[in-house]
């Protein structure tokens, strides 16, 4: 299986960069003298003629819209190649694994993949039929592998180049953005998020050297950005100054965000302005809600009076925050919603909102820790497996008629690539119909169209 193309690595949806969950494993195999190809489906089209070559198919699926995609993907590999072996690995491949198994996927890797990937590939090669520690298999059980791995720099040479991705748009320009990580998991149990039944709260991170090295060879490929895409880069915040240091000191013209939680904003707000100067443009939060009722059943660890803190530590540092929300739950009133919309107003973050956030419904795949959860059992349906993901539905059925209302309003806007101040004022008139009060005075006509808007990536994050 050493012979190039005999292992296929595709990626399906990674948030506008290049996939770095290809690219580590590519690199890992590459060590051991295998030459997988990769393709990236997100910005190009499935190669039938490596995928025919191929003796392993390996699907990224690191989120659910990725697992989405990457079921037809699969499916179109068994039509052109019926004898491959079919691997999903990634964090989703792992909450689906059961499902994945009945439906013609042959194995599921999950946690630090790449050396159960790389395993797998070696007992391909070799005809061995056994179990493998971390690949799960029809018959074979196993779980995610969580152990701290050796990982080199990745390889990327063989990805679309970083121009096809997400862009930094800033003051009227827009750069290329690089995609690196400095750390793996998380230290935190939030219920909603797909972290915690793989990691079960551990993390690991990045030797600085090869966080370093991948930003290099990005920065050499014409990265003007750098996004940490860690799930919460303040995990280790040594960790993470000192990799920051060494940027800056490096490539002291490149500016960076990284996600973080609001508690490690404040628990490090000391640190904040420093992370300015050394080029830290914007911080991705997920506020999720300032309802303490949908914050306490999350288990997000902060209160609304924090988030306003965290605000205001991040503004004094001379950096921009980006809340991200969790629009939709069981537990979200109208007014909560309502209350939302006017928060953002009275805080002027129209421009530092992605206005798909306002759209998006809390989502409980299998083994999800809300799925146990006391609090969500009155709302949850039975396990839809071909929907990964159980269903629920809002006690309030004002709020699920304003939830598909809003959803079709952000996808109107988006291809127009409208202004998100008129997309804000038209998502709070819809909530305004819906609650029956009078629609609050917009805020567009007052907001110049030219204004200078907070740096941003061009594809907004959402899963």
């Amino acid at each position: 299986m050493r012979d190039h193309g005999a292992v296929l690595l595709i990626a399906c949806y990674e948030l506008g960069h290049q996939p770095l969950a290809v690219a580590w494993p590519a690199a890992v195999l590459e060590q051991r003298g295998f030459a997988p190809a990769v393709l990236d489906i997100s910005v190009e089209p499935l190669d039938p003629e490596k995928v025919r070559r191929a003796r392993l198919i390996a699907i990224s699926v690191p989120m659910h819209t990725a697992l989405r995609v990457g079921i037809t993907v699969a499916e179109r590999v068994r039509q052109l190649n019926p004898g491959a072996h079919l691997c999903f690995y990634g964090l989703y491949a792992t909450l689906n694994a059961e499902h994945l198994l009945t439906r013609g996927i042959d194995s599921v890797i999950g946690g630090e993949i790449e050396e159960p990937l790389a395993a797998l590939v070696e007992s391909l090669e070799a005809g061995r039929t056994g179990p493998i520690p971390g690949v799960r298999r029809a018959g074979q059980p196993a779980g995610p592998h969580i152990a701290r791995p050796t990982l080199p720099r990745p390889s990327r040479a063989a990805l679309p180049a970083l121009k096809t991705y997400a862009r930094l748009e800033r003051d009227g320009r827009q750069l290329p953005v690089g995609y690196v990580e400095a750390s793996r998991g998380c230290k935190h149990l939030c219920r909603h998020c797909p972290l915690p039944p793989i990691y079960g709260g551990r993390f690991f991170v990045v030797p600085a050297d090869v966080v370093l090295a991948d930003v290099a060879q990005q920065v050499e490929a014409g990265a003007g950005h750098i996004t940490f895409g860690d799930p919460d880069f303040l995990n280790g915040p040594g960790h993470a100054l000192e990799v920051a240091r060494r940027l800056h000191r490096d490539f002291p013209t490149i500016t960076f965000d990284f996600t973080a939680k609001i508690e490690h904003l404040l628990r490090r707000a000391g640190d904040l302005p420093e992370l300015g100067a050394l080029g830290c443009l914007f911080v991705v939060s997920a506020v999720e809600s300032l309802s303490e009722t949908v914050l306490g059943h999350l288990d997000k660890g902060h209160t609304r009076a924090d988030v306003e803190a965290a605000l205001a530590a991040t503004r004094d540092a001379g950096i921009a925050l980006r809340p991200t929300w969790v629009a939709f739950t069981p537990w979200t009133t109208l007014a909560d919603f309502v209350e939302m919309l006017d928060w953002v107003a009275a805080h002027d973050l129209v421009d530092h909102v992605d206005p798909v956030q306002y759209s998006l419904r809390l989502l409980v795949p299998p083994g999800s820790l809300l799925a146990e959860h006391e609090g969500m059992r009155p709302y949850l349906g039975a396990l839809v497996a071909a929907d990964f993901s159980y269903p629920w539905r809002h006690p309030d059925p004002r709020m699920e008629a304003l939830q598909a209302g809003v959803a079709a309003l952000i996808a109107d806007s988006a291809p127009r690539a409208e202004d998100p101040a008129v997309t804000f004022d038209r998502v709070r008139a819809l909530a305004a119909r819906a609650a029956g009060t009078p629609a609050p005075e917009p805020l567009a006509p007052r907001l110049a169209p030219d204004r200078r808007r907070p740096a941003r990536l061009t594809e907004p994050w959402f899963c």
